[in-house]
C-alpha cells in the first residue's frame, strides 16, 4: 500500500487515493480497490486493496479514510494525548489526524494486549464519537455517554463484539 494507513480529508474536498501495488517475483499483479470514500458525506471509510497471484495466493491491505465535518466551535480543540482507564490500568492514546479527527489506539481500554485502532471524531463542541466503521479488527462504533474532554475526562460505551455494553471512563494523563 502506498501512502498512510490513516488519512483525513475535509467534507467536500477532493480525495486522491495513493493506491497500492502488488508483485509476484518480478511480475506486476492487478490490484482491485473497493470502498473509496464519498467526500460529500462525513464518516469513516475503509478502502481495501486485494490481489491474487497465478497460484491462487491472495493478499489484502486496508486504509481508513475519515471524511470530517468539524464545526467552528471544535476547530481549536486538541484532544491528543494519553488517557487512563483506571478500571483496567490501561492507556488509550489519541493522535490528531486533522481538525476534529483522531486516531484512537485501544478505544475500549482493554487489557488483552490486542492493538485496535479506530477513528474518533469531534464534530462540534466537546462531543466525541466513534462513527460506525470497519477496521482490521472488525466493526467498531461508540455510544457516547459523557463527553468532557475539555477537562480531560470522557466516558463511552464501545459497540464491538466481545466488549459488552459497560460505560468506560478515561482520564487524561
Amino acid at each position: 500500500m502506498k501512502g498512510d494507513k490513516y488519512v483525513a480529508v475535509a467534507k467536500g474536498a477532493t480525495y486522491t487515493d495513493a493506491g497500492a501495488t502488488a508483485v509476484a517475483g518480478t511480475s506486476t499483479i492487478e490490484v482491485k480497490t473497493t470502498g473509496l470514500p464519498n467526500t460529500a458525506t462525513a464518516g469513516v471509510y475503509l478502502i481495501t486493496y486485494s490481489a491474487t497471484n497465478t497460484d491462487g495466493f491472495s493478499a489484502t491491505a486496508t486504509r481508513s479514510v475519515v471524511v470530517y465535518d468539524t464545526k467552528a466551535d471544535a476547530l481549536a480543540n486538541d484532544f491528543s494525548g494519553n488517557y487512563l482507564r483506571a478500571a483496567t490500568g490501561t492507556i488509550t492514546k489519541w493522535t490528531k489526524l486533522a481538525p476534529g479527527a483522531y486516531l484512537v489506539n485501544n478505544p475500549g481500554g482493554a487489557v488483552t494486549g490486542t492493538t485496535v485502532n479506530v477513528i474518533a471524531i469531534n464534530p462540534t463542541g466537546s462531543v466525541i464519537d466513534i462513527p460506525q466503521q470497519n477496521t482490521d479488527s472488525g466493526p467498531w462504533g461508540s455510544n457516547t455517554e459523557s463527553k468532557d474532554l475539555i477537562t480531560g475526562n470522557y466516558s463511552w460505551a464501545v459497540e464491538n463484539p466481545g466488549y459488552g455494553t459497560a460505560v468506560r471512563t478515561f482520564v487524561k494523563q
